[in-house]
Protein backbone atom coordinates (compact mmCIF):
# COMPACT_ATOMS: atom_id res chain seq x y z
CA UNK A 1 0.00 0.00 0.00
CA UNK A 2 2.80 2.30 1.00
CA UNK A 3 4.80 4.12 -2.05
CA UNK A 4 8.07 6.46 -2.12
CA UNK A 5 7.40 9.61 -3.33
CA UNK A 6 10.15 11.59 -5.71
CA UNK A 7 10.41 15.29 -5.46
CA UNK A 8 12.86 17.34 -8.00
CA UNK A 9 13.73 21.09 -8.20
CA UNK A 10 10.29 21.90 -6.59
CA UNK A 11 9.20 25.57 -6.53
CA UNK A 12 6.37 27.06 -5.07
CA UNK A 13 4.73 29.76 -5.47
CA UNK A 14 1.45 32.19 -3.71
CA UNK A 15 1.11 35.10 -7.00
CA UNK A 16 4.31 36.14 -7.76
CA UNK A 17 5.82 35.67 -3.64
CA UNK A 18 8.04 32.69 -4.51
CA UNK A 19 7.93 30.42 -1.13
CA UNK A 20 9.94 27.33 -1.45
CA UNK A 21 12.77 27.28 -3.77
CA UNK A 22 14.38 24.07 -5.29
CA UNK A 23 13.43 21.23 -3.08
CA UNK A 24 14.40 17.70 -4.31
CA UNK A 25 14.40 14.31 -1.73
CA UNK A 26 13.34 11.00 -1.45
CA UNK A 27 10.43 10.29 0.93
CA UNK A 28 10.53 6.23 1.92
CA UNK A 29 7.77 4.33 2.17
CA UNK A 30 6.60 2.77 5.44
CA UNK A 31 8.62 5.16 6.96
CA UNK A 32 8.22 8.29 8.99
CA UNK A 33 9.67 11.53 7.73
CA UNK A 34 9.84 14.77 10.10
CA UNK A 35 10.06 18.38 8.69
CA UNK A 36 11.49 20.92 11.04
CA UNK A 37 12.55 24.41 10.54
CA UNK A 38 11.31 28.06 11.88
CA UNK A 39 8.18 29.36 11.03
CA UNK A 40 7.60 30.80 8.10
CA UNK A 41 10.49 28.41 6.30
CA UNK A 42 7.97 26.66 3.76
CA UNK A 43 7.44 23.12 5.35
CA UNK A 44 3.60 23.25 5.56
CA UNK A 45 3.51 24.65 2.10
CA UNK A 46 6.03 21.79 0.65
CA UNK A 47 3.88 19.16 2.70
CA UNK A 48 0.46 20.57 0.55
CA UNK A 49 2.94 20.39 -2.49
CA UNK A 50 2.54 16.55 -2.13
CA UNK A 51 -0.70 16.38 -2.64
CA UNK A 52 -1.71 19.37 -4.98
CA UNK A 53 -3.57 20.97 -1.91
CA UNK A 54 -1.48 23.81 -2.30
CA UNK A 55 -3.52 24.87 -5.81
CA UNK A 56 -6.40 25.56 -4.30
CA UNK A 57 -5.04 28.92 -3.01
CA UNK A 58 -6.02 31.14 -5.51
CA UNK A 59 -2.87 32.34 -7.26
CA UNK A 60 -1.02 29.51 -6.19
CA UNK A 61 0.96 27.54 -8.32
CA UNK A 62 4.15 24.61 -8.51
CA UNK A 63 7.09 24.19 -10.45
CA UNK A 64 9.04 21.18 -10.78
CA UNK A 65 8.33 17.16 -10.19
CA UNK A 66 6.45 15.14 -7.72
CA UNK A 67 6.55 11.41 -8.28
CA UNK A 68 4.67 8.68 -6.49
CA UNK A 69 6.62 5.75 -7.65
CA UNK A 70 6.42 6.40 -11.40
CA UNK A 71 3.60 8.33 -11.72
CA UNK A 72 3.80 12.27 -11.96
CA UNK A 73 1.48 13.64 -9.92
CA UNK A 74 1.78 16.77 -11.91
CA UNK A 75 0.83 15.09 -15.05
CA UNK A 76 -1.59 16.94 -17.39
CA UNK A 77 -3.67 13.85 -17.55
CA UNK A 78 -3.85 13.53 -13.67
CA UNK A 79 -7.03 14.49 -11.82
CA UNK A 80 -6.33 16.48 -8.60
CA UNK A 81 -8.91 14.90 -6.40
CA UNK A 82 -7.44 11.42 -7.18
CA UNK A 83 -3.84 12.69 -5.87
CA UNK A 84 -5.63 13.52 -2.63
CA UNK A 85 -7.58 10.45 -2.44
CA UNK A 86 -4.39 8.40 -2.67
CA UNK A 87 -2.38 11.07 -0.47
CA UNK A 88 -4.79 11.64 2.50
CA UNK A 89 -3.90 14.62 4.96
CA UNK A 90 -4.53 15.20 8.74
CA UNK A 91 -4.53 19.18 9.56
CA UNK A 92 -3.24 20.86 12.53
CA UNK A 93 -6.66 21.31 14.39
CA UNK A 94 -9.21 18.28 14.25
CA UNK A 95 -11.72 19.09 11.81
CA UNK A 96 -14.58 16.45 12.45
CA UNK A 97 -17.55 17.36 10.29
CA UNK A 98 -19.70 19.44 12.91
CA UNK A 99 -22.93 18.06 11.95
CA UNK A 100 -22.29 14.47 10.79
CA UNK A 101 -21.87 11.63 13.36
CA UNK A 102 -18.92 9.80 14.58
CA UNK A 103 -19.94 6.89 11.94
CA UNK A 104 -20.82 9.17 9.34
CA UNK A 105 -17.40 11.41 9.56
CA UNK A 106 -15.56 7.89 9.47
CA UNK A 107 -17.97 7.13 6.19
CA UNK A 108 -17.87 10.44 4.44
CA UNK A 109 -14.95 9.61 2.06
CA UNK A 110 -16.16 6.41 1.09
CA UNK A 111 -19.78 7.47 0.24
CA UNK A 112 -18.22 10.14 -1.82
CA UNK A 113 -16.37 8.02 -4.02
CA UNK A 114 -19.19 5.96 -4.74
CA UNK A 115 -21.91 3.65 -4.00
CA UNK A 116 -20.53 1.14 -1.05
CA UNK A 117 -23.23 -1.08 0.60
CA UNK A 118 -23.74 -0.75 4.32
CA UNK A 119 -22.11 -3.76 5.50
CA UNK A 120 -18.92 -3.03 3.26
CA UNK A 121 -19.38 0.54 4.87
CA UNK A 122 -19.93 -1.08 8.63
CA UNK A 123 -16.48 -3.33 7.85
CA UNK A 124 -14.40 -0.36 7.00
CA UNK A 125 -15.71 2.50 9.58
CA UNK A 126 -14.87 -0.25 12.01
CA UNK A 127 -11.62 -1.38 10.50
CA UNK A 128 -10.67 2.22 10.28
CA UNK A 129 -11.55 3.17 13.97
CA UNK A 130 -9.30 0.26 14.87
CA UNK A 131 -6.63 1.67 12.55
CA UNK A 132 -6.85 4.71 14.39
CA UNK A 133 -7.01 3.17 17.93
CA UNK A 134 -10.77 4.84 18.65
CA UNK A 135 -13.06 1.89 17.81
CA UNK A 136 -12.87 0.59 21.90
CA UNK A 137 -13.79 4.86 22.84
CA UNK A 138 -16.69 5.05 20.72
CA UNK A 139 -17.74 1.80 19.58
CA UNK A 140 -20.93 2.53 21.59
CA UNK A 141 -21.70 5.61 20.27
CA UNK A 142 -21.51 6.06 16.95
CA UNK A 143 -24.20 7.48 16.12
CA UNK A 144 -23.01 10.56 18.02
CA UNK A 145 -21.73 13.65 16.75
CA UNK A 146 -17.93 13.45 16.31
CA UNK A 147 -17.61 16.86 17.15
CA UNK A 148 -18.74 15.77 21.08
CA UNK A 149 -15.24 14.12 20.98
CA UNK A 150 -12.02 15.50 23.15
CA UNK A 151 -9.48 16.74 21.21
CA UNK A 152 -7.30 14.18 21.29
CA UNK A 153 -10.36 11.65 19.87
CA UNK A 154 -11.45 14.33 17.35
CA UNK A 155 -7.83 14.18 15.62
CA UNK A 156 -7.74 10.36 15.81
CA UNK A 157 -11.21 10.37 14.35
CA UNK A 158 -9.85 12.70 11.61
CA UNK A 159 -6.96 9.95 10.91
CA UNK A 160 -9.26 7.18 10.60
CA UNK A 161 -11.64 9.35 8.38
CA UNK A 162 -8.57 9.92 6.17
CA UNK A 163 -6.97 6.08 6.18
CA UNK A 164 -10.88 4.73 5.53
CA UNK A 165 -10.45 5.32 1.59
CA UNK A 166 -7.35 3.94 1.70
CA UNK A 167 -4.35 6.26 0.59
CA UNK A 168 -1.03 5.09 0.47
CA UNK A 169 0.58 8.17 1.96
CA UNK A 170 -0.31 10.35 5.38
CA UNK A 171 0.37 14.06 5.85
CA UNK A 172 0.40 15.66 9.05
CA UNK A 173 0.35 19.42 9.61
CA UNK A 174 1.54 19.50 12.84
CA UNK A 175 -1.05 16.93 13.94
CA UNK A 176 -0.38 17.44 17.36
CA UNK A 177 -0.05 21.35 18.32
CA UNK A 178 -3.49 21.69 19.62
CA UNK A 179 -3.73 18.48 21.88
CA UNK A 180 -2.61 18.04 25.16
CA UNK A 181 0.47 16.05 26.48
CA UNK A 182 -1.65 12.80 27.12
CA UNK A 183 -3.45 12.96 23.61
CA UNK A 184 -0.58 13.76 22.07
CA UNK A 185 1.42 10.86 23.19
CA UNK A 186 -1.71 8.40 21.89
CA UNK A 187 -1.08 10.27 18.11
CA UNK A 188 2.48 9.46 18.48
CA UNK A 189 2.30 5.90 19.53
CA UNK A 190 -0.38 5.73 16.21
CA UNK A 191 1.72 7.16 14.17
CA UNK A 192 4.38 4.67 15.15
CA UNK A 193 2.07 1.92 13.95
CA UNK A 194 0.56 3.56 11.01
CA UNK A 195 4.24 3.48 9.55
CA UNK A 196 3.95 -0.24 9.01
CA UNK A 197 0.86 0.11 6.40
CA UNK A 198 1.49 4.09 4.50
CA UNK A 199 4.31 6.20 3.81
CA UNK A 200 4.01 9.53 6.50
CA UNK A 201 5.26 12.43 6.37
CA UNK A 202 4.87 14.96 9.43
CA UNK A 203 5.65 18.75 10.06
CA UNK A 204 6.33 19.72 13.70
CA UNK A 205 7.72 22.55 15.35
CA UNK A 206 8.47 19.85 18.43
CA UNK A 207 12.25 18.91 18.19
CA UNK A 208 11.26 16.01 21.09
CA UNK A 209 8.43 14.67 18.91
CA UNK A 210 10.28 14.32 15.63
CA UNK A 211 13.28 12.52 17.61
CA UNK A 212 10.80 10.04 18.87
CA UNK A 213 8.65 9.30 15.74
CA UNK A 214 10.49 9.91 12.91
CA UNK A 215 12.96 7.59 10.82
CA UNK A 216 13.77 10.52 8.86
CA UNK A 217 14.38 14.18 8.81
CA UNK A 218 14.14 17.02 6.67
CA UNK A 219 15.42 20.66 7.98
CA UNK A 220 14.34 23.50 6.15
CA UNK A 221 15.68 27.29 6.63
CA UNK A 222 15.35 31.13 5.15
CA UNK A 223 18.36 32.54 4.24
CA UNK A 224 16.34 36.00 5.26
CA UNK A 225 13.22 37.14 5.85
CA UNK A 226 11.03 37.59 2.61
CA UNK A 227 13.13 34.73 0.70
CA UNK A 228 11.89 31.67 -0.42
CA UNK A 229 12.07 28.77 1.99
CA UNK A 230 14.86 26.12 1.10
CA UNK A 231 15.66 21.77 2.05
CA UNK A 232 19.06 22.60 4.02
CA UNK A 233 19.72 18.88 4.60
CA UNK A 234 18.14 15.42 5.26
CA UNK A 235 18.94 12.33 7.18
CA UNK A 236 18.67 9.72 9.17
CA UNK A 237 16.69 11.55 12.83
CA UNK A 238 19.53 9.83 14.84
CA UNK A 239 22.23 11.87 12.98
CA UNK A 240 20.30 14.89 12.21
CA UNK A 241 20.25 15.35 15.89
CA UNK A 242 23.20 14.41 17.46
CA UNK A 243 25.74 14.93 13.90
CA UNK A 244 24.17 17.23 11.42
CA UNK A 245 26.18 18.11 8.63
CA UNK A 246 25.35 21.37 8.53
CA UNK A 247 25.77 23.97 10.79
CA UNK A 248 22.40 25.90 10.68
CA UNK A 249 21.17 22.61 11.35
CA UNK A 250 22.76 22.39 14.89
CA UNK A 251 21.85 25.80 15.81
CA UNK A 252 18.65 25.32 15.01
CA UNK A 253 18.08 22.16 16.80
CA UNK A 254 20.22 23.31 20.34
CA UNK A 255 17.53 26.35 20.20
CA UNK A 256 19.97 28.68 18.90
CA UNK A 257 17.37 30.09 16.95
CA UNK A 258 13.80 29.27 15.79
Amino acid sequence: MAKQIEVAGLDAYYGSHKAIEGISMTIEPRSVTAFIGPSGCGKSTFLRTLNRMHEVIPGARVEGKVRLEDQDLYGPEIDPVSVRRTIGMVFQRPNPFPTMSIYDNVAAGLRLNGRVSRSQLDGIVEESLKGANLWNEVKDRLARPGAGLSGGQQQRLCIARAIAVRPQVLLMDEPCSALDPISTLAIEDLISKLKQDYTIVIVTHNMQQAARVSDRTAFFNLAAQGQPGKLVEMDETSKIFTNPAEKATEDYITGRFG
